[in-house]
């Protein structure tokens, strides 16, 4: 069971969805993708961005935001964020702890389009104390979605302790200082 869900909200680029289902692959975190979607699922562009990392990766389409927010639900998801440039609150002053009950919560990370960001109804959906915003110069409107969502996925990974990590870098060793 994943603790950590990425949801992007109607997706249009390819690349960057194949990009993030390589990331999810990677970190054992479930993605949901909202409809409608601005390609198709056997795109050439999502695959070639994905690698051969589809298989692994664990993947769910819904209807709309509200079947995605049920099915998140019944999965022991109990935190919602959306990741927003409008009133929001900076990223890394969000706790993701979970409270010490990662065994039965999880924590949705919810992304909107790379052209539409999210829809009102959704971020009100999921409650002004929980709309977050990556740091940024204050001239620049927005970062590529992969690269957002890499940001988020790794630190909230990284405060739940990166649950499931085994160490795969057998043979690493740290380097020492002459």
């Amino acid at each position: 069971m994943s603790l950590i869900h990425i949801v992007l909200f109607s997706p249009k680029i390819p690349n960057n969805t194949g990009n993030i289902i390589r990331l999810c692959a990677n970190t054992g975190a479930q993605l949901h993708l909202i409809k409608p979607l601005g390609f198709e699922l056997d795109d050439t562009k999502l695959k070639r961005a994905g690698l051969d990392y589809h298989e692994y990766a664990n993947l769910q389409v819904h209807e709309d935001w509200a079947s995605a927010k049920a099915v998140l639900q019944a999965t022991g998801v109990s935190r919602f964020v959306a990741m927003t440039t409008k009133f929001s609150r900076p990223f890394y002053d969000y706790d993701f702890g979970l409270d010490g009950q990662s065994d039965a919560c999880g924590v949705a990370v919810v992304f909107g389009s790379e052209t539409d960001g999210l829809p009102d109804d959704v971020r009100a959906d999921i409650g002004a104390d929980n709309w977050l915003r990556l740091p940024m110069l204050p001239q620049s409107r927005s970062l590529n979605l992969a690269n957002s969502v890499s940001i988020c996925l790794y630190e909230v990974w990284r405060q739940l302790g990166f649950v499931g990590d085994v160490g795969q870098s057998v043979g690493y060793h740290k380097p020492t200082s002459r």
